[in-house]
This record gives C-alpha cells, structure tokens and sequence, in this order.
C-alpha cells in the first residue's frame, strides 16, 4: 500500500498531458512534503482539476471571494479540534483521510507567468501549499506563515525547484 491515496477528478484534462506522468510527479512532491511535516500516517485525499468557472463558483461560495483561484482546500478537520491519530501509526491498512484540493490549472499557469516563476515551480508551489493547509498549515498569522512558507520552501528546494532568494520564509519571495 502507498502512503498516500490520491483520488483524481480531472475535468479539464490536465492528467492526459503527455509531458510527464503528472499522477507519479504529484505523488512524489507530496510524499516529500509528508515527510517533510514529519506525518506518518498513511493519507488519503482527492485532488479535483477544475477549470476558471468551477474554481470561481467554489471561491465565491465558500471564501465570499469572486474570481478564480489556483487552489482551495477542504480539509476535514478544518476550525475543528484536531484528532489524535497517533495510535493508528503502526496500522499499514489505516489512511487518514486529510480532506480535497480543488486546482485550477489556468490560473497556475497564469500566475507562472506573472510571478516569473515557470509552470513547474508554480504548480509545484500550489500543489505543496494546498496539502500544506489540508494538513493544518495556515499563514494567517507571521508566525504561522513563516513556519508554512518555511516547510513549503525546503520541499520545493528539496524536490529540485527553483526557488526565489527568500522563499524560505516568504512564499512566493514577491
């Protein structure tokens, strides 16, 4: 069994791209981000590709935000007292099911291009940040952020994108 269980929806298409095996780069990226926050239950999520509409319709209805974004998360212990799941880490059939990621491959690649930062590292980015929020993360606080960007930096660097100069504790460095 693999460490982490990912269900795909992909409405736009975005997994028939012959570049790469997006399911293995997917996996590998946030295998490494597992690590990385030290989680060592097996996980389950869902990863949905939606296009600008859907994105827009899930921002609008549930952040009260109009437009598109590149990811929102739905994490299932969101604003809820966190369960303690430690007794299940010797279980090799138990996954800890962290909740869905809604991305939006238009705008990732639209934010590539306004960041400067090239498809890979921002979709990588995306995809490490929504996981991030799934597993608790948030960058509501400085404090909070700077633990976030922090571990988000070291996977991307780690998992051999490129990374602004302070990256490590700033997000997008921008």
């Amino acid at each position: 069994m693999a460490p982490i269980d990912i269900t795909y929806n992909d409405e736009v298409g975005f997994l028939t791209n012959q570049e790469r095996d997006w399911k293995d780069w997917i996996f590998q990226l946030l295998l490494l981000a597992k690590d990385k926050i030290n989680k060592k239950n097996n996980l389950e999520l869902s990863i949905n590709f939606v296009d600008e509409k859907h994105s827009n319709e899930i921002n609008k209805k549930y952040r009260g935000k109009d437009r598109p974004t590149d990811v929102i998360s739905f994490a299932i212990e969101d604003g809820e007292e966190l369960i303690d799941f430690s007794s299940f880490e010797s279980d090799p059939d138990f996954y800890e099911d962290i909740g869905d990621l809604f991305m939006c491959p238009d705008v990732i690649e639209r934010h590539s291009k306004e960041y400067g930062t090239g498809w890979d590292r921002e979709f990588g980015y995306t995809l490490v940040h929504g996981f991030l929020h799934l597993n608790g993360f948030d960058h509501i606080e400085p404090n909070e952020a700077k633990e976030m960007f922090k571990i988000q930096g070291q996977v991307l660097e780690e998992y051999g994108l490129p990374l602004y100069s302070n990256q490590l504790d700033e997000g997008r460095g921008k």
